[in-house]
């Protein structure tokens, strides 16, 4: 019997999920550095809506969630591309130059792992974690609307999601439009001239992010910022005196922003070279298997589960992205202070680098995604050693041809390496992405070469939105030393984590004025964390971790960013462990409580998410038309502690909410 699959109503519910999901990803990349996966909710809400409609099914559905996924990876060239910004390279977000990057390299990524599906998960099956459990969404959603045993009823799903967005879109408005209530509340004091400083940030974003990161990620973060707070920024405090006039805990944000982001910085590099390190034999085995599918060793099967998008269609769609490339590098490069022929030469050593690199990574990431999961494959790794290598051949080029002695040729060169790193990010992110849709297709069926259309089209979709969004959020809120106007507010600049410790390397490198003694320490801490973790792993039997990534993190983004994704942690933990406390039955009311706390994680997400995007809308309507910054503030006078306890109390009633739901109570 013929199934539906690539259907236009479809085809256009992935459209506005896309949207959706893309622009809150690009808004939680901005503020924290994490992206939420969208497979399992895009899967949960194509079965609600798809229901009313005649002849859907589980490919169909399938089908959305393929197209979706990409909303929850391009967003990962954010890890490069404010680099641009933060080097004042840029003025705004390129639309053109960043959708062509992000449209081609997505689609690069595609192609890359498409040969590579008959052997990963054909003929040598890999766990695919993520893979599996949206195979397994899908197929109790096919029981006809009936609630499963593992709770996964995309009715109640649905509802999890809209209840969680709601809640959280709420108190981002209270909180960040009205400003009737606080963000955080601190407890800060001196002991001797040392500053202690211990923030709790209220974002209901980052209680779900903390949720889906679950307890190893959470303890870890923990680790970092007691590290900073109770150690580095007091001992620092006491030893180097605040200068005359200054407010102790404003000296403690300055030497920590100046001195000690800079040993998050090291510990983040070590754990990325570390992560790399310890899977280069699959990462050379995922390059050598793909070397081999594209020499045509697997053939192509008549069978409809077994055909992949044709040798002929593919060489035509990489021939075609990568002329996209380099135009996209030639509009980037024809305004540089070079001549003609030095620009062509540069374009060329742009593209050929970041295609080789990109298929390279391409192969490595799809293998590491099928091992580990897409979550835990190290990406951030992948940028910090693609700018690298980036950087240096740039440097090395400028020398030879004398770009470096001229007046911005520096900046060019640093821009350039930034440039070239995202569309090697761009092909890493959804070669990451695209085997786990191939494996939840091969589980339920579907054509191989539909699934590698639709997560083209997710691509280009998840490419429109990606520039605007990111330049609304950027002149509503601008980033870390990059302000798009003078007097604002830089405590709501977003982090843009990698992308600005990435401008530290890159400017680091060019300049050879980079922080190194900080840098050195937090490499030899990140070391020392990597070797602890060894040892916990090796006497608890794998039970228990120290991700040394998340420390990285914990030290480098400010603690009220961190501390509400520590509760979203525990609460993940302390749930499923009372869950399995209480109940006998081989795991399957964990399974269901985790998939209900899951689904209001990522309602929890998008809500605060879209919220923030929206209001970023507002006050740059406000701000070109001669209004304020702060179009929607009740201007409530007098209001910071008793908007503190206020904001406290709302996030305390929702975390309380939070926990009622996932044990599966009603609301």
């Amino acid at each position: 019997m013929h199934l539906r699959e690539l259907t236009i109503r479809g085809i256009l519910l992935g459209v506005f999920i896309t949207i959706i999901f893309t622009a809150s990803n690009v808004y939680l990349r901005l503020k924290v550095g994490m992206t939420f996966a969208s497979s399992i909710p895009a899967a949960v809400i194509s079965m609600a809506v798809l229901r009313f409609c005649k002849g859907s099914n589980i490919l169909e559905n399938n089908m959305v969630q393929t197209q979706v996924s990409s909303a929850g990876c391009l967003p990962a060239v954010i890890f490069v591309m404010p680099a641009l910004l933060l080097i004042g390279y840029w003025q705004n977000f390129d639309f053109w130059q960043t959708f062509l990057i992000c449209a081609a390299g997505g689609t690069l990524g595609v192609i890359f792992t498409v040969p590579l599906r008959h052997v990963m998960i054909v003929e040598r099956p890999l766990p695919f974690p993520e893979g599996i459990a949206a195979a397994e969404i899908l197929k109790t959603g096919e029981q006809d609307g009936k609630a499963s045993k593992d709770g996964a009823d995309p009715h109640e799903g649905i509802k999890l999601l809209v209840a969680g967005s709601f809640i959280s879109g709420i108190f981002a408005l209270i909180v960040n439009g009205l400003r009737a209530a606080g963000s955080s509340i601190a407890l800060t004091f001196k002991s001797g001239s040392a500053v202690f400083h211990f923030p709790f940030g209220f974002s209901f974003a980052m209680l779900g992010a903390g949720y889906i990161m679950g307890i190893a990620g959470g303890m870890a973060i923990l680790i970092g910022i007691v590290f900073t707070w109770a150690g580095a920024v007091p001992l620092l405090t006491s030893m180097i005196p605040a200068p005359d006039g200054t407010d102790p805990l404003d000296w403690a944000m300055t030497l920590w922003a100046k001195k000690v982001r800079f040993i998050g910085a090291g510990t983040i590099a070590i754990a990325a070279v570390w992560t790399l390190i310890s899977l280069s034999k699959p990462m050379l085995d995922g390059i050598r298997m793909s070397f081999n599918a594209f020499s045509g060793k697997n053939g192509q099967s008549r069978e409809r589960i077994f055909q992949d998008l044709s040798p002929r269609s593919m060489v035509v769609i990489t021939v075609l992205m990568v002329v996209i490339i380099a135009g996209a590098f030639w509009d980037f490069v024809q305004d540089a202070p070079v001549s003609a022929g030095l620009a062509w030469l540069l374009v060329f050593i742009g593209v050929i680098a970041a295609v080789l690199i990109g298929f390279m990574v391409a192969s490595a990431c799809g293998y590491m995604a099928g091992l580990i999961g897409s979550s835990s494959s190290p990406i951030s790794g992948i940028g910090i050693i693609s700018i690298i290598a980036m950087s240096l051949i740039f440097l090395a080029v400028g020398s030879g041809e004398g770009i470096m002695g001229t007046e911005g040729g520096a900046r060019f060169l640093t821009a350039l390496a930034v440039f070239t790193t995202s569309v090697v990010v761009a092909v890493a992110c959804i070669s990451n992405d695209n085997l786990q849709d191939l494996k939840t297709g091969y589980l339920v069926g579907a054509t191989p070469w539909r699934q590698q259309v639709a997560l083209i089209i997710g691509c280009f979709v998840g490419a429109i939105v990606i520039a605007p969004v990111m330049g609304l959020l950027y002149q509503a809120y601008g980033l870390p030393g990059a302000m798009p106007r003078e007097g604002m507010d830089e405590t709501l600049a977003l982090a843009a984590p990698q992308a600005t410790m990435m401008t530290q390397i890159v400017q680091g490198i060019f300049t050879q004025e980079l922080e190194w003694t900080y840098i050195v320490i937090g490499l030899i801490f990140g070391a020392a964390v990597i070797i602890c973790d060894l040892l916990l792993k090796k006497m608890s039997g794998g039970r228990i971790t120290i991700p040394a990534l998340a420390v990285g993190l914990g030290i480098y983004l400010p603690a009220e960013i961190n501390t509400p994704l520590i509760a979203g942690a525990l609460i993940s933990w302390f749930s499923s462990y009372l869950i399995a406390k209480k109940h006998h039955d081989e795991g399957k009311t964990a399974e269901a409580a985790n998939h209900r706390g899951t689904l209001l994680a990522a309602g929890f997400i998008v809500g605060e998410s879209i919220l923030g995007v929206i209001l970023a809308l507002i006050i740059v309507l406000s701000v070109t038309s001669g209004g304020s910054d702060s179009p929607l503030s009740l201007g409530l006078e007098h209001w910071e502690s008793a908007g503190a306890i206020l904001g406290l109390v709302l996030f305390v009633a929702g975390m309380c909410y939070f926990w009622h739901r996932i044990q599966g109570k009603k609301a």
